[in-house]
């Protein structure tokens, strides 16, 4: 626990100087009473010991009033954030087709959408001083995360993503890319990159790829796309075998269209990749990673649980009950 004001506690010194004064000047008159039993029934308290309880309190409810004018605070986090002055938007294809298991990690199949979520949560924790934001894409186009360095919430949304939460019968490219540019447009930073996956071809959507990577290159966006899935056929599965409950697999062609893909890349600076196999989909990443680093600017964020309401209230609730028991359970006669 830390306290905003501490010099307020140097009050607490005078507590006890007050309470030794406060007994030189002895006690108050009252009358005598050859028994305290003639007294009994108007309190269940000796006199002494009811003085005392209530003085007591009185000086608990000071001392909890000068620890609330400290506003004592418990640190809840307290963390050195390197803001690199890079901003990067992922757009992610969510079309149907991203379901094709033509990956393969540890002996298993994985379908692409999985895999390009899995890599780039790996990307994300290599990129913990960047402002990274997510953008979605299938027949549209949509923002699941805004520009953010809360990649815990970051890694929330993504991990939340279906390929069923948007409508999957179409490929968006160009909406993809330039709902991302709308988040990078507005921002001031050192450097924004864009980085787009996809396994298709544009064929749905207002904005043609090419336009959108005009703009990008007009915004000064760097764009590294990534082709995602082999070449030739890819297994897409389509359904359950009725007697032994395993996955049917169709072979599809796949069509990921890479001159658009290398022709966007051109055009801002970035660079087109082809991620074919598992090893090669980490090794991109960490290619854009050693690619995009910047100097850092170090700030200091700490977050507080302010505990001064509650030392006021238990001091005031002292107070209270303080005043009702010397008027009532603890009367005493002057």
């Amino acid at each position: 626990m830390t306290f905003a004001h501490p010099y307020f506690l140097l009050l607490l010194l005078l507590v006890p100087l007050l309470a030794w004064l406060k007994g030189k000047r002895g006690s108050p008159p009252a009358f005598l009473y050859s028994s305290v039993q003639l007294v009994e029934g108007l309190t269940r308290v000796r006199r002494s010991r009811t003085g005392a309880f209530l003085l007591a309190l009185r000086w608990l409810v000071l001392a909890l009033f000068i620890v609330a004018l400290a506003q004592p605070r418990l640190t809840r986090s307290q963390t050195t954030v390197k803001a690199s002055g890079i901003d990067i938007m992922v757009a992610l294809d969510m079309s149907g087709s991203m379901i094709s298991e033509d990956f393969v990690v540890a002996g298993r199949r994985v379908n692409r959408f999985n895999m390009a979520r899995s890599v780039l949560e790996g990307f994300i924790d290599r990129r913990p001083d960047d402002r990274i934001g997510l953008i979605v894409f299938a027949t549209q186009a949509f923002i699941a995360t805004p520009l953010t360095l809360d990649h815990d919430f970051l890694r929330e949304d993504l991990g939340r993503l279906e390929i069923n939460a948007i409508n999957p019968n179409a490929t968006a490219i160009g909406d993809g890319l330039s709902t991302a540019l709308n988040q990078l447009r507005g921002v001031k930073s050192k450097s924004k990159i864009v980085i787009l996956m996809t396994d298709g071809q544009n064929n749905s959507g207002n904005v043609d790829p090419l336009t959108a990577a005009q703009a990008a290159q007009a915004l000064g966006v760097r764009v590294y796309t990534i082709g995602v899935g082999k070449r030739g056929m890819a297994p897409m599965p389509v359904g359950k075998n009725s007697f032994t409950g395993e996955t049917v697999y169709q072979m599809q062609p796949v069509d990921v269209d890479e001159t658009t893909l290398q022709k966007i890349a051109q055009l801002t600076g970035g660079q087109y990749y082809r991620a074919d196999n598992a090893e090669r989909f980490q090794q991109i990443y960490a290619q854009i990673d050693q690619l995009e680093k910047n100097e850092e600017v170090v700030n200091k964020f700490t977050q507080y649980t302010e505990l001064f309401p509650w030392f006021a209230s238990i001091g005031l609730g002292l107070l209270l009950a303080g005043m009702v028991l010397a008027n009532t359970l603890l009367r005493r006669l002057p």
